[in-house]
């Protein structure tokens, strides 16, 4: 018997915050259980409309809550990973996924939760497996939840029976819209459309609200849910914000269809011989389900309306595509935000080796510039990415740990090459410029071969990167471009001894440019060695 002494108010608050960290545990252990398989969904969406549904639909079940899932889509339309279209199917599974929750709590359960957290707490502390603490902190999540709903339920039952809360609890049924805007801010506040519906289903069984009043309640936690996602979408980019408020239009919508068949709907739910608190929760499920019956055919077109609503920006300021700070939800995504920021920092850095051969030909300051201004891109990339990288560190296992050490080991050799070319190739190019010196036609040739081997070299090792299938072939390429450097070293030499003086004016240009290039290469191909001891 739960102690009394405690004002009911305290209880209430009890509730929804022990329903609340319940479920915050089982989604995080959860999370944690299948971070493989929710990275693998995210990241192969299709352009099937259906299988973007059953993504939403299982990701939501696996974490037990549509706004995580919902900042998720957020942060991988933010980072450009997939579409407005794929990213509204996926939209459309998480309200179907969510109902299981609903249907789950709407079970009598609560006088299992103390035994089942028991359990799992024994458990927990005996396993030594990581997989079992996880699955234990499921079980004790699901066991919270449930003495959650027991602590609500038990302060429901007072609540109606209070005379000071009667008056309001009229004045909600005199005035549907009240109900309505309540439960949109409440779930807003506690951002889970769950313990709101599961509060609305205490309420209606002691009889403080009715039937209607509750349904009312299970349309304003659609609309609330929303809010995580606009939150999410407040520091990201365009597409961020079309997913945001591609969900947010997408509850409301079904929410004003629906809304003038309302009692029609109750009608039919009392059909059923079932308790009033079941009677919601299929309420609950049919909503959404009927909702994405009714707005599937027109995914694509809502694609199109949400596009134009909220256009791309004139111009965006240069930052981080796939990795963020402040909306970082899941570690389960963090090493493919990660790995995807690392291959675009990789790609500056091989369109800067590439134009480097130019600075040696013009002596134009655009050039110049623009080596300067992509080397300072990739140094604030390399620092976003490792700090987030580090964070992600911090909250992870020995295995992803020594994972993300070789990502930064790999992206500070990137940042490396870059300042090869920012600092020593362009202060050798400034250095040939400003003398006025010209390479010797053999030279000159020489110098454009060493460079083409570079990009090679540079590619494939970038490539390698993302395919350990390739390390070998990097490796090799590197080995012919030390050959290839002490050859041109040796012609070079012999035409110093010639004494052609193009040659003997830009000997040690010359010499330290191919040093330069081998240095590049030699960095990017760093970890391939690494792959090789691996494979």
């Amino acid at each position: 018997m739960i102690d009394s002494g405690n004002s009911y108010f305290i209880l209430l608050v009890s509730g929804v915050a022990l329903f609340l960290y319940g479920m915050s545990m089982a989604s995080s252990s959860l999370e944690k259980l299948m971070a493989g398989k929710i990275t693998g969904l995210l990241n192969h969406l299709s352009q099937s409309k259906f299988l973007a549904i059953l993504t939403g639909v299982v990701l939501t079940t696996l974490m037990q809550s549509s706004g995580a899932v919902t900042s998720m889509l957020v942060g991988l339309g933010s980072a450009r990973v997939v579409n407005l279209r794929q990213v509204m199917g996926v939209i459309i599974g998480t309200a179907i996924g969510t109902t299981l929750t609903v249907q789950l709590i709407s079970l009598d359960l609560t006088q299992y939760a103390l035994p089942v957290f028991t359990l799992a707490f024994a458990f927990y502390f005996k396993a030594k497996k990581t997989v079992f603490k996880n699955l234990s902190l499921v079980f004790m999540g699901f066991g919270l939840l449930f003495f959650g709903m027991k602590l609500i339920s038990i302060s429901s039952h007072h609540f109606a029976e209070n005379p000071m809360l009667t008056e309001v609890f009229q004045s909600l049924r005199d005035n549907p819209g009240y109900s309505l805007l309540i439960s949109v801010v409440f779930c807003a506040f506690v951002q889970s459309s769950a313990v709101t519906i599961g509060l609305a289903m205490s309420l209606a069984t002691v009889k403080a609200i009715t039937f209607y009043d509750a349904m009312l309640w299970v349309y304003g936690a659609n609309i609330g849910t929303t809010s995580v996602a606009l939150i999410a979408a407040a520091g990201g980019n365009y597409i961020g914000r079309q997913v945001a408020w591609a969900h947010f239009f997408y509850k409301t919508l079904s929410v004003v269809i629906f809304y003038p068949f309302t009692q029609i709907f109750i009608d039919f739910l009392m059909t059923f011989d079932t308790t009033q608190t079941r009677s919601i929760a299929n309420a609950h499920l049919i909503f959404n389900v009927l909702s994405s019956i009714i707005f599937f055919p027109f995914i694509n077109k809502g694609a199109e309306l949400i596009e134009k609503m909220f256009p791309k920006a004139a111009s965006e300021e240069f930052g981080t595509e796939f990795v963020n700070m402040n909306n970082y939800q899941s570690s389960a995504l963090a090493i493919s935000y990660a790995n995807r920021e690392i291959m675009r920092t990789a790609d500056i850095v091989l369109g800067m080796i590439k134009d480097s051969i130019r600075l040696f030909e013009t002596n134009d300051p655009k050039d110049f510039d623009s080596i300067k201004d992509r080397d300072n891109k990739v140094d604030f990339l390399y620092r976003e990415t490792k700090m987030f990288l580090l964070d992600h560190a911090n909250k992870s296992t020995t295995v992803v740990h020594q994972n993300v050490m070789n990502m930064i080991m790999f992206l500070s050799d990137v940042e490396r090459a870059a300042d090869a070319i920012d600092i020593n190739i362009l202060a050798l190019a400034i250095k040939k410029n400003a003398l006025k010196l010209e390479f010797s036609d053999e030279g000159w040739a020489e110098i454009r071969q060493m460079h083409e081997q570079v990009v090679k070299v540079a590619s494939m090792a970038i490539n390698a990167y993302q395919n350990k299938e390739l390390a070998e072939a990097a490796i090799q390429l590197k080995r012919d471009l030390a050959k290839t450097e002490i050859s041109l070293r040796e012609n070079h030499i012999s035409r110093l001894n010639r004494g052609l003086n193009t040659s003997i004016n830009t000997s040690s240009i010359h010499l330290d440019l191919l040093s330069e290039y081998r240095r590049i290469a030699s960095l990017l191909c760093n970890h391939a060695y690494n792959q090789r001891s691996q494979s």
